[in-house]
């Protein structure tokens, strides 16, 4: 892994799961990583109830939109997670792919959105522990 660990996160839309824990890595992890986020056939909007949710929480990734998932993306990344996007994600050898099961946030109300959203962060603040701790001088 480089000095600065690459992060892509991948799910169907790119507009809840893979939105969220973007949003999540950078907020949390700052410039110690590099987020990328795509999906394998994407929305054309980010989900509202996910904007909403991150909102809540400070988080504001309302300008956010939709990206494909390109093999550039997955080659330029140390880490690939997946959300339930399958089979989808290219596969090069030496990259390091997580599949992260959560539910689909499209459709949702505010409520699961929001227990989509906090589970997560802990999904987020674990890999952070794991490819970029803070380093104390």
């Amino acid at each position: 892994m480089a000095d600065k660990p690459s992060v892509l996160f991948v799910c169907v839309h790119n507009a809840g799961r893979s939105q969220m824990a973007a949003a999540w890595l950078t907020h949390l992890a700052g410039d110690r990583v590099e987020v990328r986020s795509a999906g394998s056939n994407p929305g054309t909007a980010v989900n509202p109830a996910a904007v909403e949710a991150m909102a809540e929480v400070g988080i504001d990734i309302a300008a956010e939109t939709p990206k494909i998932l390109t093999i550039d993306a997955v080659r330029e990344s140390d880490v690939c997670i997946t959300m339930g996007c399958g089979d989808t994600c290219p596969v090069f050898p030496g990259k390091r792919y997580l599949d992260w099961k959560l539910e689909d946030p499209a459709g949702q109300g505010i409520e699961a959105v929001r227990a989509i959203r906090d589970e997560i962060k802990i999904l987020v603040e674990g890999l952070i522990r794991e490819i970029a701790p803070e380093t104390t001088a």
